[in-house]
């Protein structure tokens, strides 16, 4: 299964772009980062099936746990490609909201869209070695 971040606003040359690049590259599963402009700019088609999950400050928050059962579950439905799409400093329209499989939060915080970014990427290549048995994640 593709995980692909699909995410508003450039990040450029910046301490965030470094720790997206570290954790994508650790990322065992084929991953996928575009970028689009923080208005208009078109959300490329997904690969069929797909599920489309929006970071938003009031989604659903997962443990690290829950979040690769989630993605395991996906992945062995046969579902081809997990989108993750953070939205600009405005967030996501109300129809975008809607339209979504999940929404997801990290925490009752608001954090720039720039960090929530990297922190995604660290949790995609934690919940893919959760599946994959690594040792790295200590669960409690």
């Amino acid at each position: 299964m593709r995980l692909h971040v699909i995410a508003r606003g450039k990040i450029g040359r910046s301490p965030e772009a470094e720790l997206v690049e570290r954790y994508a590259k650790r990322i065992a599963w084929p991953f996928l980062l575009t970028e689009l402009p923080d208005l208009g700019g078109t959300v490329p088609a997904p690969l069929v099936p797909a599920r489309d999950i929006l970071l938003d400050e009031h989604g659903k928050q997962l443990s690290s746990e829950e979040f690769a059962a989630l993605l395991g579950k996906w992945r062995d439905d046969g579902v081809r490609e997990a989108r993750f799409l953070i939205g600009a400093a405005d967030g996501h329209g109300a129809a975008a909201r809607q339209s979504a499989d999940l929404l997801i939060g990290f925490g009752a915080m608001t954090w720039p869209h720039m960090l929530a970014r990297a922190m995604l990427a660290e949790q995609l290549w934690r919940a893919t070695s959760i599946l994959a048995g690594h040792p790295y994640h200590r669960s409690g």
